[in-house]
């Protein structure tokens, strides 16, 4: 598979926080190192996992990201946000090569002692129209809840749930931003995925189906009448089985232990279903991308205590899972995206609890401290 190709497609473009330094913070023995994370609960009541993303180009980087899920995870996600075949499902035509493939490598490593979180992208990179076909082209609608629409994703996410047969399934990823970006599309989105949703419901009555959203664009987000936009997502996630959010908190500019709770506390506050964080990291290292105006420090210490201060949330209020994004930084990887997206592949690639070589971070211990508990 070209790993370049789906990161192209999973970057959103704006973001909400700025890009101005914080003060480095300091490090604390009570804070930033894992000794006692985690001892003082008897056992652990949720699940932690990663997503498939490898941090290197070659099929033995793929087939040892798989092993280190297996390892260090009692659940994992495939996480499908590319482009979806719409000429295909609406026409009734053969599935790209492209994008049978994918799928088939991807069911070649699947982790049958695993439960499995399948996301689908519905959106485009930027969560502002439909996701693009194989040729880039979208079918054209009127409404998004248009009839041919409605029954090609729900062919999609037949096709994938049949080959898969996940235990949890995000049918549409970060739609808030959809809301955010194009308000007028947000009642049509609405009745494409009730309709769809009732659709799957009747052929998988047991699975739990949730779309996700990114808190970094909830949580204060940035927009006018921030309080309608907010009191309508609470209004509307809290509709389903369970509220399955992506949280990358530097992407809003949080640095700090109290800015992480009183984000967490915000979810724990407003959300009465049970609660998933489907993609979630914070950065290592300091980055730097000077063509997109980017500069946020970043370093180990202050990754684990975010990774510390979330996973004693989730033990805390029962939370259903949490999967964090890529488990080892991808530098070798992002050498092989072309120019034009090398910047936008960038800002995640030094999140991982490993670095670009393998070596375990602070994050990684404490990791491992609650996985074992």
């Amino acid at each position: 598979m070209k790993y370049f190709l789906y990161i192209a497609d999973i970057v959103f473009l704006l973001f909400n926080f700025s890009c101005a330094k914080p003060p480095e913070p300091t490090k604390n023995e009570d804070t930033c190192y894992s000794i006692g994370f985690f001892s003082g609960y008897a056992s652990r009541n949720f699940k932690m996992g990663f997503t498939t993303w490898p941090f290197g180009p070659n099929p033995q980087d793929v087939t040892d990201t798989y092993q280190f899920i297996h390892n260090y995870g009692d659940i994992y996600c495939e996480h499908i946000d590319s482009k979806i075949p719409w000429n295909a499902w609406i026409n009734n035509l053969p599935l790209p090569s492209e994008f049978a493939n994918e799928i088939s490598n991807k069911l070649a490593k699947r982790l049958d002692d695993r439960p499995l979180l399948l996301s689908i992208g519905l959106l485009n990179s930027n969560r502002s129209d439909l996701a693009e076909d194989f040729d880039g082209t979208i079918p054209s609608y009127v409404d998004l809840n248009d009839n041919k629409i409605e029954e090609a994703y729900f062919k999609h996410l037949k096709y994938l749930i049949n080959a898969f047969n996940p235990d949890y399934l995000v049918m549409a990823i970060e739609v808030n931003e959809l809301l955010l970006r194009k308000p007028n599309k947000w009642t049509s989105y609405k009745l494409l995925i009730k309709h769809v949703k009732a659709r799957i419901k009747q052929i998988y009555p047991d699975l739990k189906i949730s779309e996700s959203i990114s808190l970094h664009n909830l949580y204060k987000a940035n927009v006018a009448n921030s309080s309608d936009y907010t009191n309508e997502l609470i209004n509307y996630i809290n509709q389903m089985d369970f509220v399955s959010f992506s949280y990358y908190p530097y992407l809003k500019n949080q640095h700090s232990k109290l800015e992480f709770q009183k984000t967490l506390d915000f979810v724990n506050n407003n959300i009465h279903k049970p609660i998933a964080f489907v993609e979630t990291s914070h950065l290592a290292e300091n980055l730097s991308i000077p063509n997109l105006n980017i500069d946020i420090n970043g370093n180990e210490c202050e990754q684990n205590i975010y990774l510390k201060t979330l996973l004693t949330n989730a033990q805390e209020h029962h939370y259903l899972f949490v999967i964090w994004w890529t488990h080892r930084d991808y530098d070798a990887l992002w050498e092989t995206f072309p120019p034009e997206i090398k910047d936008l592949g960038k800002i995640w690639r030094n999140t991982g609890l490993l670095d670009k070589d393998g070596k375990k971070r602070l994050s990684f211990t404490s990791w491992v401290n609650a996985l074992h508990n």
